[in-house]
């Protein structure tokens, strides 16, 4: 076992104060919260609070739901579904996917994704975080890299609060070989599986929302296939004082689409609606599906990238799984050609995806930073 010192690595010149660029480096957030904590190290205080602190207490808001089965059914419920859908991207950015009917409690078909799949990965996912920490750390991110195992991030002047596993899993061979192929057997064998299932998932939404989008779904779907594919595996841990600290920065996704699963079904995400924080809650066996960059990029706008965050537990534990689907690394990020007009002008730049995910990586998560870099002004420049 680590000792506790060496769970939180603060550098000589450290000073405490929020404004100084040195921060620790730390080893596993989920062994540090395994000591008996009087106070919360300075590093992981956040002292401008951007989610209100009342916000903690606020009752959770259901997600809206969306149903695959009625999305595909006969030509009038798919029409009335397909609305839906159209309607949640534009005013929420977000909505669950459900697998189970709660009053039936039975599994629908053609969602696309087996439940025992998703219980499987459970079992593996809170497997591997009860590894010892030194196992863990076999899978350590590296100096100047951003996949790995570790503490989830680090902005302005304060450390996240949780650890998480990160991995680009498509294309196969962009996989480090040091981390997916040498994964234990069992949770790679059903991560993989897992991944399988939501990437035909994802592929599905995707048409479906070309079309409600009245654009051209084989082009959408030749841009997405065998594109840039990520996993993101994060555990936070409870906390004595979730008023003080931050699961995750408040941020919006780069992806096309985001798949989560809460797989311990702890809820805690939160998104901007409306100017204001809004708590979450979502419905057991529940696949949240929201909207990132891209897709707002391909939407001119219509679709709205969901800016969120994740507040911590006092008492429970947070397990959750995003996939982040991304369009194939020779395609263009940009507007759909068949959106855009004289009536509807261009409202963002178009960039190669590879430059895209650069460009992403080399800036900050914070708030919906990576779509202000990609907008453009009324005479077609750059912001």
């Amino acid at each position: 076992m680590a000792s506790s010192s060496s769970l939180l690595e603060l550098p000589t010149d450290f000073r405490g104060d929020h404004h100084h660029h040195q921060l620790p480096s730390v080893v596993s957030v989920q062994e540090l919260a395994k000591r008996p904590l009087t106070t919360i190290p300075t590093p992981f205080v956040s002292f401008d609070q951007e989610i209100p602190e009342e916000t903690l207490h606020q009752p959770y808001v259901e997600a809206p739901i969306l149903d695959l089965q009625l999305l595909t059914a006969d030509h009038e419920t798919s029409s009335l579904e397909l609305a839906k859908l159209h309607s949640y991207c534009q005013e929420w950015g977000i909505f669950q996917h459900i697998l189970i009917r709660r009053h039936m409690y039975v599994q629908l078909v053609n969602h696309g994704v087996d439940k025992s799949v998703i219980e499987k990965l459970r079992h593996e996912v809170e497997g591997f975080y009860k590894l010892p920490v030194e196992e863990k750390l076999r899978y350590k991110e590296q100096p100047g890299d951003y996949e790995g195992y570790g503490g989830t991030g680090r902005l302005k002047g304060r450390l996240e609060w949780g650890d998480r596993f990160y991995m680009n899993t498509n294309p196969i061979h962009r996989r480090k070989p040091h981390l997916f192929p040498e994964l234990p057997s069992s949770f790679r064998e059903s991560l993989e599986v897992y991944l399988e299932e939501v990437q035909k998932l994802a592929m599905k939404l995707m048409g479906l929302m070309a079309k409600a989008l009245q654009t051209e779904a084989k082009k959408v779907e030749e841009m997405m296939d065998d594109g840039m594919q990520s996993v993101r595996i994060t555990y936070y841990p409870p906390c004595p004082r979730p008023e003080l600290v931050v699961g995750i920065t408040p941020h919006s996704d780069a992806s096309g689409i985001t798949i989560l699963n809460q797989v311990n079904g702890v809820d805690g995400l939160k998104i901007v609606k409306d100017g204001a924080w809004l708590p979450l809650t979502f419905l057991p066996h529940a696949l949240v599906v929201n909207v990132g960059d891209i897709l707002e990029v391909l939407s001119n706008g219509l679709y709205k990238s969901v800016e969120h965050s994740v507040a911590v537990n006092s008492e429970k534990e947070r397990i959750a799984v995003g996939f982040f689907f991304n369009p194939r690394f020779d395609a263009e990020v940009g507007p759909a050609t068949d959106i855009v007009g004289p009536e509807n002008p261009p409202k963002f730049k178009r960039k190669g995806m590879e430059q895209y995910v650069k460009d992403y990586f080399a800036m900050k998560m914070e708030g919906r930073s990576n779509l202000e870099h990609m907008k453009i002004d009324n005479d077609g420049c750059r912001q």
